[in-house]
């Protein structure tokens, strides 16, 4: 052990090179070992200066290694995260040693960024889970490997370990293409589509002029959501002016449901950003579904169905969270609608 490993305070982590890895890259090499590591972490490890062959400093992760060389990786202490720890009830839906499962509530949103540095999913996260937590996926985005729109309720799966986050970030970025990942949501929208069910296959991308909204355009990346149409209501006129749509995922962009489903001509119910047009429609329903649409205060979209495999054991997990209160009131106040007009 040299000097510079002799003080060094955190892990150190030794790999042998076999007969069939010679000529691998450094840091494939290294990710086929110390499998509790990241390749982006140990790629950044091995650019800092941390790992070593023999004894000498290495800092080019595409080295190519020998057969019997002896890697080194010097593992620093995990670094507190930025973001503190902050007493937030969260609603658990599932939790072992790799993962939580929650159910997230409206209006919290999901980890710290301008506007909103504290009172986030992340702060509570930190809290709950403690050391465990602290620097997986990135300082101010530990353990997240998908997002909910802030006002969008439902479930959320994060990673407790740096292991679990790089299995479950691979099925996110799959898109259940080859996996059993399953991503549906509710989704409260005006008007009908004219079938049953249906596919929205548009590419997504920053919008032009306004970047803190996503748009439909040629030059963006693949988004295609699949929808099925639930339930319909009825307006005073008797006509049909909503309708609940169940939408699964298959591509994860960031609004895509909610610019999906406003490009077909039916945004969501409360989505002031993406079906302010639309606000007028309000007079078409009765009373009762205008006040609960009044009081939502946010986009009618719940995430309904996580399905995923967990990142250790394999086994396949699948959840369902019902429709929160909110939601629940307007889904009871629109069928109303509708039965009013079958008298």
């Amino acid at each position: 052990m040299d000097d510079k490993q002799a003080r060094f305070e955190g892990r150190l982590d030794s790999v042998t090179v076999a007969e069939e890895e010679a000529g691998g890259r450094l840091d494939r090499v290294l990710a086929a070992h110390v499998t509790a590591l990241s390749r982006t972490r140990l790629k950044a490890l091995v650019l800092a200066g941390r790992v070593a062959i023999g004894g000498r400093t290495i800092r080019d992760p595409g080295h190519r290694v020998n057969a019997g060389d002896r890697l080194t990786v010097m593992v620093p202490p995990p670094e507190e995260a930025a973001p503190q720890a902050e007493a937030i009830p969260l609603a658990i839906v599932h939790e072992d040693d790799d993962l939580i499962v929650i159910d997230k509530p409206k209006g919290l949103v999901v980890h710290p960024a301008a506007g909103n540095r504290t009172g986030t999913l992340v702060n509570a996260l930190i809290a709950h889970c403690g050391a465990s937590l602290s620097g997986i996926g990135g300082v101010k985005r530990p353990g997240i490997v998908h997002r909910l729109d802030k006002d969008t309720t439902g479930l959320m799966v994060v990673a407790k370990n740096d292991r679990a986050h790089r299995a479950l970030a691979a099925q996110f970025a799959d898109h259940g293409r080859s996996g059993p990942l399953e991503r549906a949501y509710l989704a409260f929208v005006w008007g009908v589509p004219d079938r049953p069910r249906g596919t929205i296959d548009k590419p997504l991308g920053r919008h032009p002029q306004a970047r803190e909204r996503m748009t439909v355009r040629e030059d963006g990346r693949t988004a295609v959501t699949h929808y099925e149409v639930l339930e319909r209501y009825l307006g005073t006129d008797g006509a049909p002016v909503a309708s609940l749509l169940l939408c699964r995922l298959m591509t994860g962009r960031t609004h895509q449901i909610r610019v999906h489903l406003a490009s077909i001509g039916h945004p969501l119910l409360g989505d002031h950003v993406y079906g302010g047009g639309f606000r007028t429609k309000a007079a078409l329903l009765a009373e009762p579904a205008q006040a609960a649409l009044a009081g939502l205060g946010r986009q009618a979209l719940h995430a309904h169905i996580l399905g995923v495999e967990h990142p250790i054991s394999g086994q396949y997990l699948v959840y369902r969270s019902q429709l929160p209160a909110d939601l629940d009131f307007l889904r009871k106040a629109l069928r109303g609608t509708n039965q009013r007009a079958a008298r």
